[in-house]
């Protein structure tokens, strides 16, 4: 195809609330460098990181729960998921999936006309495991809220699936999330999980993995949502918030305890989640949507030989397997609604609301 030399494309200016991402029908289409290759994007699901790298959220000044509008004071030197400053103007959206339409001189001829999945994590591909060297799509570089993006080679992998493009930009970012939570947190057969905010991207998809790996689920949903999580087979579904959480587990599963915690969600609840897992217990935690500050007992921690797991930067193989967990059929995607590129404040309106299950997509 003929590359246009424009294109449509959202763009953050700033940080605050919805108004600083700014739509533009005429932006320069990127160019790829001799490491990159050009993608005419097909859709781009929307994430918590668009919403928090925009708002800010990740600065150590705000202490509020997540809520997409603009905070009082954000930190200038730590807004971003990384705890630095990003580059604006900026186009954001990592979970890119399209086609490749041109080469850097570097890549892969093999890629060209591919349908491919982009990598969020960036990386010195000579020092790929270092996780002080890496970046985020659509933060510490462009991603896909545009009608084109460029990625180095070496993050896009190439999908042969039936899948639609809307439906594979369900996965990247979340998928990859949960994948990394469970293997942070050595989810085996045998293992009993609980998820929080189970009914949200990366929860839905913490659901299917972790029962792909042998354990049994148990999950924490609003209870308008339960019919929708249902058809992906938990173990239990339980209220968002039960007032006594080990007598509803035992109840739910004739135990009251569960081997891990797999945590998006944080806030008032967080005490509560940890108290029922069983001694040498792991938790881990990839999200705090209902607040980032929350109280802890040390000696819950030590006396029962907790394991505590943050889980961020994912190891290369998390998004190969994926990949292949896609083409195998041995995930599903959970999209819940679509909208063109224009309509982006109104999709994280939507997105910010929590009242849809599973992932939101706009199409460029």
């Amino acid at each position: 195809m003929t590359v246009p030399r424009t294109m449509k494309a959202f763009v953050l200016t700033g940080h605050g609330g919805p108004e600083v991402l700014q739509y533009h029908a005429d932006w320069p289409t990127p160019e790829p460098l001799p490491d990159q290759i050009l993608v005419k994007v097909g859709a781009c699901g929307l994430n918590n990181t668009d919403i928090n790298t925009r708002s800010g959220w990740y600065s150590k000044s705000v202490t509020d729960a997540t809520t997409g509008d603009a905070y009082g004071e954000v930190g200038q030197e730590d807004p971003s998921w990384g705890g630095a400053a990003i580059a604006f103007p900026r186009i954001q959206g990592a979970d890119a999936v399209g086609r490749v339409v041109a080469l850097g001189e570097n890549t892969d001829p093999a890629l060209m006309g591919k349908r491919v999945m982009i990598d969020c994590w960036l990386r010195d591909w000579d020092d790929p495991f270092n996780k002080d060297k890496t970046g985020y799509f659509g933060s510490e570089c462009d991603g896909g809220f545009a009608e084109f993006a460029v990625a180095d080679y070496r993050n896009v992998h190439p999908v042969e699936s039936a899948m639609s493009d809307a439906e594979l930009a369900t996965f990247s970012c979340s998928y990859s999330t949960a994948e990394g939570m469970l293997s942070r947190a050595q989810v085996g057969d045998g293992d009993t999980v609980l998820v929080t905010g189970a009914s949200g991207g990366v929860g839905s998809a913490l659901i299917q993995l972790a029962k792909r790996r042998g354990a049994r689920v148990v999950c924490l949903a609003s209870e308008g949502k339960h019919a929708e999580v249902a058809p992906l087979n938990p173990a239990a579904i339980l209220p968002r918030a039960p007032t006594d959480l080990s007598s509803a587990l035992n109840d739910a599963i004739g135990r009251d305890t569960v081997s891990v915690v797999a945590d998006v969600v944080g806030g008032d609840y967080f005490a509560s989640v940890i108290d029922v897992l069983e001694r040498g217990g792991r938790y881990t935690c990839s999200g705090a949507i209902a607040g980032p500050m929350v109280s802890l007992d040390l000696r819950t921690l030590y006396l029962r030989d907790l394991t505590f797991a943050g889980s961020t930067v994912l190891p290369p193989h998390i998004f190969a397997d994926l990949v292949s967990y896609i083409e195998q059929g041995e995930v599903q995607p959970m999209l819940a609604a679509t909208y063109p590129l224009e309509q982006l404040h109104q999709a994280q309106a939507s997105f910010v609301e929590k009242n849809h299950t599973g992932n939101i997509v706009v199409l460029p």
